[in-house]
């Protein structure tokens, strides 16, 4: 073995570094390697110099997209969606076959009297009071578009937690759900938007103040809007108190109507189970039941008509002076449907698939005289 010295490199390298580059901290005159006495020390000396060098490290490779270019990135398989929102009307209001593009009923508004007389008297007949009712089927578009290459690059992906089961907010109110490429992906979320902005109209739909992100005009009335001014009790802003809960009750029943669910705000709900505990000294497991299709209420009235489920709703205002709860007696209460949910796809002008997913429904209250609004509420 011949050692370069700082002579024959014209003393531009250091001695003792290259003689550590090949020795490390090894006594000058070591013998590392024997020979014919079968003794070899380069094993341990090379192990032993790997402790005082670099080797190949997460770094090598040179910086990459998300990390080092060595190393490839492991995107979890599952996504969460964080905007989701709870959709129990959509399950619980009946689903009403509809022709034409109009909900028409008939309602009795009063009936004429009827008496007593005398043997053989003369009968006068009476009048009986009828109005028809119109409301218009609306329209609820969601619009997706992926492109070529999204479809054949994005992966499969779980949406997890996204499927409604139909539960509100007890047990697993969502299920995951497979999503096999990037099409599917997008037709799963479009159908999730389609059932939420549903919802929101169901609650606080308005034919001629927008609440959603369509024009005037466009959306169906919704259950607040369908009360108007009818059996509503305004607090003005103060707290709600058992007697209140009672005296919408006894309205709805008064006027013919026996409550059967109540949506309410979601701190409205928290105030109630404060109020039946600290009044009948109940525990918060007394106050739950099952509505149907494993739908749970947190909250249960023992009313004057009987049990009352209370179901809170996350497009019920929860700011102080405007939260509201409403009573509702659901043998009256459907959704019209022109044509529920369906696929299309759109025109095909470039390297992408579009589609809509779409509805035509709309909510019918037929009396609202047999519910009763709490409104205002602080």
């Amino acid at each position: 073995m011949v050692i370069a010295t700082s002579a024959s490199l014209g003393g531009a390298v250091d001695d003792r570094a290259l003689y550590a580059q090949s020795f490390g901290n090894l006594p000058h005159g070591t013998i590392y390697s024997a020979g014919l006495k079968s003794f070899d020390g380069r094993a341990q000396l090379r192990e032993s110099m790997s402790n005082n060098y670099k080797s190949f490290m997460t770094t090598s490779g040179g910086a990459g997209t998300a990390g080092f270019a060595m190393i490839p990135v492991y995107v979890d398989s599952r996504i969460v969606d964080i905007s989701r929102r709870y959709t129990p009307l959509t399950e619980l209001i009946p689903r009403v076959a509809n022709q034409g593009i109009s909900a028409d009923y008939n309602r009795v508004t009063a009936k004429g009297a009827a008496t007593t007389a005398q043997e053989d008297a003369a009968l006068i007949d009476v009048t009986h009071t009828r109005e028809r009712v119109s409301k218009s089927i609306k329209f609820l578009y969601s619009v997706g578009r992926v492109t070529g290459p999204a479809i054949a690059a994005v992966p499969a992906y779980t949406l997890e937690g996204f499927q409604p089961t139909g539960s509100q907010t007890g047990g697993s109110p969502f299920a995951s759900n497979p999503a096999g490429n990037a099409l599917q992906q997008e037709v799963l979320l479009a159908a999730r938007a389609l059932k939420e902005i549903e919802e929101n109209l169901i609650v606080v739909g308005s034919e001629t103040s927008a609440v959603g992100s369509g024009p005037d005009g466009t959306e169906f009335d919704g259950l607040i809007t369908q009360q108007g001014s009818t059996n509503v009790l305004d607090l003005n802003g103060a707290s709600i108190t058992w007697d209140n809960v009672e005296t919408a009750v006894r309205t709805s029943f008064d006027n013919g109507g026996r409550v059967s669910l109540a949506v309410a705000s979601s701190n409205v709900v928290t105030d109630l189970r404060k109020i039946m505990i600290d009044t009948f000294r109940m525990s918060p497991a007394d106050n739950t039941t099952e509505i149907a299709f494993g739908i749970s209420a947190q909250l249960v009235l023992q009313t004057m008509v009987g049990r009352v489920p209370v179901i809170p709703s996350q497009y019920l205002s929860i700011v102080s002076g405007s939260k509201q709860i409403i009573f509702l007696d659901m043998d009256f209460i459907e959704m019209r449907v022109l044509q529920d949910m369906t696929f299309e796809e759109l025109a095909k002008t470039n390297d992408s698939r579009k589609f809509m997913l779409k509805i035509y429904e709309a909510l019918v209250v037929r009396a609202p005289e047999f519910n009763a609004l709490i409104d205002n509420i602080s």
